[in-house]
């Protein structure tokens, strides 16, 4: 996963997209209980194999692509420091990721790996100077709230789209994440109408001390309050350029965060609807071989994905009167600009393909639809809690 890629870009013509969905093709889910070790500990073991296959398909591209990945991860821990940040906010997770290696047979470092995506991506871009979009629809006037991404990973990942059920306990909401084997999660949402979706904004600045992306994702799913996650959000210290889509029952509320700050962004839209690609549309703490990229510039890059991709999204969607789940799904489906597709299908040139759809509703019941693969050649399947 040259990155976790979580695009929403459209075709302009409902019309071409006349491909047979396979609805038989279900993502793999799995039940969890207990917490921090237990949890981790059941997850290796029970996805042991499959966690030591995605960890030499890791490695064999990383060597493709860098060099040799044990020297690479080697060199990465020695710069970063994110184990005390992690043992300090999210203890618990810490120890989850100590019991997946446990379970798995893996080392912790290759565990840590899998679970520091967006963070290794940043190490690499600061050595050499170095892509997610998602919507989110308020409610307005009684209708439903909606979060909705695209997953785009590298095309050794297919096949090992996970989704765990996390049981209830006293402290915790239960809880449907995505994910592959072995990490913590990439986004996910909770019983009491609590989602998260995630934009990687390489531009901003990033921190070898920070809360890495995941860790944040899940620490957001176990509060059930607006107070607890505006506080979390805006308090702890950000390891990576981030953009965080957080719906809250029936709101959706946006924060782009760097190691420097945390900006709430709000379109205004009077449809309540929010979407980001991504490059920063209102936090200016940015790298300074980014600076192209900031948001209060007179000329910006309008022709790079992001942005082609952004200004896509924003037609479909900003203006509607109605945004409902169908009209989400045509959006993960399409392909407006051929050159930037968002539904990328595991046959498509290049070294991306679309891992996973999903669309939560937020509102009412909250439920989640999940697709195995892209949403152009895989059906969405209803997850309830």
């Amino acid at each position: 996963m040259k990155k976790i890629s979580l695009f929403i870009i459209l075709f302009s013509a409902i019309s071409t997209f006349s491909q047979s969905l396979d609805s038989t093709k279900a993502i793999r889910q799995i039940t969890l209980s207990g917490s921090g070790y237990e949890l981790g500990l059941q997850h290796g073991t029970l996805l042991k194999t499959e966690i030591e296959a995605l960890i030499k398909k890791m490695k064999l591209s990383t060597a493709n692509n860098i060099k040799e990945a044990n020297q690479v991860f080697k060199e990465f821990f020695e710069y970063t420091q994110f184990t005390d940040t992690i043992k300090k906010y999210t203890p618990e997770l810490f120890e989850e990721v100590r019991g997946i290696a446990d379970g798995s047979g893996q080392t912790m470092n290759d565990i840590l790996a899998l679970n520091l995506i967006d963070e290794f991506w940043v190490y690499m871009n600061a050595l050499t100077n170095h892509h997610c979009s998602a919507l989110g629809a308020n409610s307005v006037n009684g209708s439903a709230a909606y979060i909705a991404q695209n997953i785009d990973l590298e095309k050794y990942a297919d096949g090992y789209q996970i989704l765990v059920r996390l049981t209830k306990t006293a402290t915790r909401p239960e809880q449907l994440l995505i994910t592959q084997p072995g990490s913590i999660a990439f986004i996910g949402m909770n019983e009491s109408g609590v989602g998260v979706c995630t934009n990687t904004l390489m531009q901003l600045k990033a921190s070898e001390k920070g809360l890495p992306v995941l860790f944040v994702v899940r620490q957001l799913l176990n509060f059930t309050e607006k107070k607890d996650i505006l506080n979390f959000i805006q308090s702890v210290p950000h390891a990576s350029g981030q953009n965080y889509l957080i719906g809250i029952k029936g709101e959706v509320i946006d924060f782009e965060a760097s190691s420097g700050k945390v900006v709430l962004y709000n379109p205004k839209n009077s449809n309540g609807t929010v979407c980001h690609t991504n490059h920063p549309l209102v936090n200016d703490n940015l790298k300074s071989w980014f600076e192209y990229f900031n948001p209060n510039a007179t000329e910006k890059p309008v022709t790079s994905n992001t942005y082609i991709r952004l200004a896509s999204v924003q037609n479909r969607i900003s203006e509607k009167e109605v945004i409902d789940e169908e009209l989400i799904k045509t959006t993960l489906r399409s392909k407006d600009d051929l050159n930037n597709p968002v539904c990328r299908s595991i046959n498509n040139p290049g070294g991306a393909f679309t891992f996973s759809s999903v669309i939560m509703t937020l509102t009412g019941i909250p439920f989640l639809q999940i697709t195995r693969g892209s949403p152009d050649q895989s059906d969405y399947v209803r997850i309830d809690f």
